[in-house]
């Protein structure tokens, strides 16, 4: 069938800006499909839907997006129940950290496998249908950690610089077929992501990084302690799904375009004291 209610598919809904977004599409009238990799814990998403009156638009669907074949299949099957996929969110992904030398090879492919190329399955799998129809729009949540890189983030920063050369690339080649292709950048925002960074990051007492680690994490917590409300971030989302000529790039969050317009004017030398004072706090 082919409804003429618009339907948005997002990935890693389970908590944070996945869940949030999920919840302000379907507030602004999509039939959302919201996926995770464990459906178990859809707990928080279904009783934020119910305080927002949603519930009845929203469905829970498990994918990992790791597992491709499992992609393409989600795809054919929203498709094939509802007859269309008119927005895309690729927000499933995870923040690894620790310094480069001790962050383990399979860690970096773990990193790289769900932030990259998770979000090029997915994408590569609605691009037929968007393509076809001549309409669409696909949202990469990136984050400013897409734009600079801090010590201490590298894996998390290789991915998401990597979403934004993609997303690049991809807006240039469906603009002739009428699909859009938006970056959202969020800075620091108040979401489980933080923690269960802090829990994942690669080091050891006797790492001879130690002492840097502990100021990179010291400004985290801080910056974690007084982030604004992630909600920011999915009402924005929402908004830009329904724009006609949505820009490519939106960075969120208090300070972001000021940050990224240091990087962009101060010399390079400049910038690096300034990251390192941030960071000696």
């Amino acid at each position: 069938m082919d409804n003429a209610q618009p339907v948005a598919l997002v990935t890693g809904a389970s908590s944070g800006f996945g869940l949030l977004t999920s919840v302000a599409l379907a507030r602004s009238g999509y039939r959302t499909v919201a996926t995770m990799r464990n459906p178990d814990k859809c707990e928080a998403l279904l009783e934020r839907a119910e305080r927002s009156g949603v519930q009845e638009l929203i469905d829970i669907m498990p994918l990992d997006v790791t597992d491709h074949e499992a992609v393409g299949q989600t795809v054919a099957s929203i498709v094939k129940t509802y007859g269309r996929i008119d927005v895309l969110v690729n927000n499933a992904g995870f923040a690894l950290g620790g310094y480069v030398e001790e962050v383990p090879m399979e860690r970096w492919r773990q990193q790289l496998e769900t932030n990259v190329f998770g979000v090029i399955a997915a994408t590569r799998a609605v691009l037929p249908h968007m393509r076809e129809r001549r309409s669409g729009c696909i949202v990469n949540v990136s984050s400013l950690s897409g734009r600079f890189g801090l010590p201490g983030y590298a894996p998390y920063s290789t991915s998401k610089f990597a979403i934004e050369g993609f997303s690049e690339s991809l807006r240039l080649e469906m603009k002739p077929f009428g699909v859009n292709v938006v970056l959202i950048e969020p800075g620091a925002y108040n979401t489980d992501i933080w923690q269960k960074g802090f829990d994942s990051i690669c080091t050891s007492e006797a790492s001879p990084y130690r002492h840097l680690l502990e100021k990179v994490l010291r400004y985290s917590r801080r910056a974690a302690a007084t982030a604004p409300d992630a909600a920011e971030v999915a009402e924005t989302i929402a908004r830009v799904v329904r724009s006609k000529h949505p820009k490519l790039r939106y960075p969120l969050g208090r300070g972001a375009k000021q940050s990224l317009a240091g990087k962009a004017l101060l010399p390079w030398r400049w910038y690096e004291s300034i990251v390192q004072r941030l960071l000696n706090k």
